[in-house]
């Protein structure tokens, strides 16, 4: 019990330090309760909700227009950038579109022909076609072009072989740029020639218009000399080297040609499963029976 004792027993110096201590503990507790209970902040500068004002604010809010347009001016959409095409409420794929047509060196001239080459909706069309500005020479073309249509009759004009035309001379067509131009004469090659002017429409991205803008000027004058397949005893490789005819295909047709053991007419191949039927008269044209 001696010993318990001895423990709580201390000199002055001691007892001065513990109370020090002591006072010290209570101080910051005091400071701690203080600040919580915000007593140094002034009520001058407490927060205080003003109802009427934010009456006015929520009213203000609720006139304002969803899907509004921030303030654009005209501009040439042939030109309509990643951000502004964002900021008129286009998807990336429509802006892709526009960017993808006019990489071929062709141009967008009305507000109709924006909406077909980025499958637009007739909604955001009529929202943002008053801020297109083309171009005088737009209309002017347009015009031109019109009048020249009326102007031809088929039966007085004196074409052009479309065989023999150039790169340069495609190029002279409205609607027709260094990369159509290439891509029709690598597709004529590849062809051997053009045996019928319907295959134009068969050139990837030359679109109807343009091709009928070729044949204004242009028409096969004399077919290229093409020996044909025989159907019967092609193997694979002599009809997928075709240009109208894959390596699927090919298999295909060699794969029924066995089941039926031989192929009497061309109508025949359109029971072959996704056989492009569409397209039947130009691969009649390089086979034979």
């Amino acid at each position: 019990m001696k010993n318990f004792k001895s423990h709580f027993k201390f000199n002055k110096q001691e007892r001065s330090g513990i109370f020090f201590l002591l006072l010290v503990i209570f101080s910051l507790q005091l400071i701690y309760l203080l600040i919580s209970n915000e007593v140094f902040y002034s009520s001058e500068h407490s927060f205080v909700l003003d109802t009427k004002v934010q009456k006015l604010l929520d009213s203000v809010n609720g006139q304002s227009i969803p899907g509004e347009l921030p303030k654009m001016y005209p501009f040439n959409p042939n030109f309509l950038s990643d951000y502004k095409g964002y900021t008129l409420g286009m998807s990336n794929e429509e802006i892709d579109r526009l960017h993808l047509f006019r990489s071929e060196n062709r141009w967008v001239t009305s507000a109709k022909e924006f909406q077909r080459v980025t499958n637009i909706s007739d909604s955001l069309l009529q929202q943002i076609a008053p801020l297109f500005k083309f171009p005088a020479w737009a209309s002017q073309s347009k015009n031109q072009k019109k009048t020249q249509q009326k102007k031809i009759s088929v039966a007085n004009v004196k074409f052009k072989d479309l065989n023999q035309a150039t790169a340069e001379e495609f190029k002279d067509i409205y609607g027709i740029g260094d990369k159509l131009s290439s891509r029709i004469i690598k597709f004529r090659n590849r062809l051997g020639g053009f045996m019928v002017n319907e295959q134009l429409y068969d050139v990837y991205g030359l679109e109807k218009e343009v091709v009928l803008r070729i044949l204004e000027e242009f028409r096969i004058k004399q077919q290229p000399a093409i020996e044909k397949i025989n159907i019967n005893t092609a193997t694979v490789r002599e009809m997928r080297n075709l240009i109208y005819i894959n390596q699927k295909l090919a298999n295909q047709i060699v794969t029924y040609r066995d089941s039926v053991g031989i192929i009497k007419s061309f109508t025949e191949l359109t029971k072959i499963e996704d056989f492009p039927a569409k397209k039947i008269d130009r691969i009649e044209l390089y086979l034979s029976l």
